[in-house]
């Protein structure tokens, strides 16, 4: 009875609403002509297709912007701000996204004009972090948007912007329900958000997480919640627990110490199998196994999981016992191809390493032939690498995948000496070498694929988009580094910020800026805050308690004091010591050196161009249709040299008009990509990066596509606006 009157408050309020708002028809109801684009990805398959033509290769030359959003002052003022990645959907001629720090909006879709705005943070601490999208669920009257900020999940009724009730407590679910599986593990504090919209089935929403990537990570499950009541329908441990399948791919009661194996990137949904399907990332820790022996099911595998149950139907492990951090890096795409005569229904999944696996939907089994070969297991000391991996032979990979003396910059006489010293003195030339101490360099940390995913049209064609970047990874022994750290300070650093900064604090490039200087760029209180809360990439450090977060400040500003004279005889750094005899978190005897990009003396890639490229690939047959560069540096341009490609974040979109529409590049351009040819037919300078997925949909028959253009990614101008683009 209790419900049925909720329903009923929410139609009063929906009349309250279209008063209020005489044009609420096109919130409510599809004028003619409309046409939505509802589910992050497009559609639940992840197609990132539309069937629209009014925008087509003959007229997109004239396209134009139509209207701006500055989410940016919705938000006040734009320092600190982090990047929008949102993808947001159309519903019934509004459109939902969301700001750089998390606030959920609705725009009326042909004008941008603002419906309502929800502050998540508004009675609470902000917690910031990527937002890929959010989803929508209708029953009658009762219209949702669901989207997490922070470590909440959050019901809002898409009429009003106020929090649903009766979901959770007053509209709001914790994200770290249901994953404390270890009474040993308090993970109140610790990073848990999920930057990437689930899929919605029935009265279901099935979701990933995002966690830590060190010995903190909390567990990695795949979860359902109950639309209505916000409460944990089914859960599928990606660490499999005593009883369950899997489980002895690890050492006895691993899950009680190993995190990770997350889905972080998304997920997709076949609504007539009731199947959903996902990919996982590695687990904890990165780069170094030494604890979790064993193939680490279900860590880098494409799974299929009934939707009501979450029971798996099936699996498909891309990298055994994952040493590389080759999370699977975006979501599936369900496409139907044509195979030895046949239609097929399948699921297409890139990798961080430019290959493409083509499966059964019903069986998991590869379409295209997929070799085991034997693989070096030489690795630090306690690792125990797994001998063989997958190497598919169809498609052909999509990114380099080993970087070779022939591959070294020829941009300069000096850069490429420059690269072929540092070269020289490293260890390459096999992309499944155990990292060391020695140091590796390769290919595949950052992309091939990343979370921008890619498109598929109904003929089978994958469009997908690629960086070609080398990584130089190189690992430290704990408890050697443990004697070197004179204070607390340092010991906090090494534990939880050298992992990205490195151990020198100098960072990679701007994916993760040095910190050798911050006190010139931020004062002590933002530095707090920023642990605090997280930004952009960075996820929150409240974990830490607060006065070891001002020890850290006062260590990265360079003020600290030394604990021996201070008389605090506590070390952060102890745990390292005894790495082995404590479940959680887990301390690894050996740490990354950071996620460190190789760059040249003047700040380029190290490698021969391209650096970043669009991909179509027939999935019927497995071979390439076109290839090209995306994305430039002009002043290279201007120098002569061939387009280059850029690095890219964001993925594309394609349409029965011919066009691919895609942003992402380093040059903070949108393009439009001839489907066929692979040849840009348009092109448009946005006030900052896109670094997001655009859409595209059509309200009262007119088609927009629009962009959101948050910048600040690996050091861009910081924006805050969404863009649309019309015909005249």
């Amino acid at each position: 009875m209790k419900y049925i009157i909720r329903l009923g408050l929410i139609g009063v309020l929906g009349l309250v609403f279209a008063a209020i708002h005489p044009n609420r028809d096109e919130v409510s109801a599809d004028p003619p002509g409309n046409s939505d684009w509802v589910n992050y990805g497009g559609n639940k398959a992840g197609n990132r297709y539309s069937p629209l033509t009014q925008i087509n290769l003959g007229n997109v030359k004239n396209l134009t912007v139509a209207w701006t959003y500055n989410a940016a002052d919705v938000d006040g003022k734009t320092s600190r701000q982090p990047e929008i990645q949102c993808q947001p959907i159309v519903v019934n001629g509004v459109l939902y996204g969301t700001t750089p720090k998390l606030k959920l909006f609705a725009l009326r879709a042909n004008t941008g004009e603002q419906v309502w705005t929800f502050d998540p943070f508004k009675d609470k601490a902000p917690r910031f972090n990527p937002n890929r999208g959010v989803m929508y669920w209708e029953d009658g009257a009762d219209k949702r948007i669901l989207y997490t900020a922070g470590p909440t999940l959050f019901a809002i009724n898409a009429l009003t912007g106020e929090p649903i009730d009766l979901f959770g407590k007053h509209g709001e679910v914790d994200l770290r329900e249901g994953l404390m599986d270890n009474p040993k593990q308090d993970i109140t504090k610790l990073a848990v958000t999920a930057t990437s919209p689930g899929v919605i089935y029935k009265d279901l929403l099935v979701i990933g997480c995002t966690v830590s990537e060190y010995g903190d990570a909390a567990p990695g499950h795949v979860r359902a919640f109950d639309i209505r009541t916000g409460k944990i329908r089914w859960t599928f441990h990606t660490v499999p627990q005593p009883g369950e399948a899997g489980y002895e791919t690890w050492p006895k009661d691993a899950y009680k110490k190993i995190g990770g194996a997350n889905n972080w990137a998304g997920m997709v949904l076949d609504e007539k199998r009731g199947m959903v399907y996902l990919g996982t990332g590695s687990p904890a820790v990165d780069f170094y196994g030494g604890s979790r022996a064993g193939q680490n099911l279900y860590a880098d595998c494409i799974l299929a999981l009934n939707a009501k149950t979450g029971k798996m139907n099936w699996y498909y492990q891309t990298v055994h016992h994952d040493l590389w951090d080759r999370d699977l890096p975006c979501q599936p795409n369900l496409v139907t191809v044509t195979h030895n005569g046949r239609k097929v229904d399948a699921v297409a999944q890139s990798t961080k390493d430019g290959l493409i696996y083509v499966l059964d939907r019903d069986t998991g089994a590869s379409l295209f032939p997929v070799e085991e070969r034997a693989v070096p297991t030489s690795g630090l000391p306690g690792e125990q690498p797994w001998p063989k991996q997958r190497f598919p032979l169809k498609p052909v990979p999509f990114a380099r995948q080993v970087f070779t003396e022939a591959d070294i910059t020829n941009r300069t006489p000096e850069a490429h000496a420059f690269v072929k010293e540092r070269f020289q003195k490293t260890r390459s030339g096999n992309k499944f070498m155990p990292p060391s101490l020695e140091g590796t360099l390769f290919f595949g940390i950052g992309g091939g694929a990343e979370w921008g995913g890619n498109a598929a049209d109904p003929d089978g064609i994958l469009y997908q988009n690629s960086n070609e970047m080398v990584w130089d990874l190189k690992m430290m022994d704990m408890a050697a580094r443990t004697a070197e750290i004179a204070s607390k300070g340092k010991a906090l650093y090494q534990n939880n910020c050298a992992a990205c900064h490195g151990s020198d604090r100098k960072g990679s490039g701007d994916a993760y800026p040095s910190l050798v200087d911050i006190g010139k760029r931020l004062s002590p209180p933002d530095i707090q805050a920023i642990l605090k809360t997280g930004r952009g990439r960075m996820p929150s450090f409240e974990h830490i308690a607060e006065q070891d977060r001002s020890t850290l400040v006062r260590f990265l500003l360079n003020t600290e004091t030394k604990a021996s004279e201070t008389g605090d005889q506590h070390s952060a750094a102890a745990p390292a010591v005894v790495a082995e005899k404590s479940d959680f978190p887990y301390i690894p005897p050996y740490i990354n050196n950071g996620w460190t990009r190789f760059f040249d003396p003047d700040g380029y890639p190290a490698v021969k161009p391209p650096w970043g490229t669009l991909n179509a690939i027939n999935l019927n047959t497995g071979e390439y249709v076109w290839k090209v560069s995306l994305g430039e540096f002009p002043e290279l341009t201007k120098k002569g040299m061939p387009i280059t490609g850029t690095e890219n974040y964001g993925g594309p979109i394609v349409t029965a008009g011919g066009l691919i529409f895609i942003a992402a590049t380093y040059d903070e351009r949108i393009r439009a990509f001839d489907r066929k040819t692979g040849k840009v037919v348009w092109e448009y300078q946005l006030p900052a990066g896109g670094f997001a997925t655009p859409i595209t949909y059509q309200v009262n028959g007119k088609q927009y596509v629009v962009i959101a253009a948050g910048g600040v990614k690996n050091g861009h101008k910081p924006g805050g606006s969404y863009i649309a683009f019309a015909l005249p």
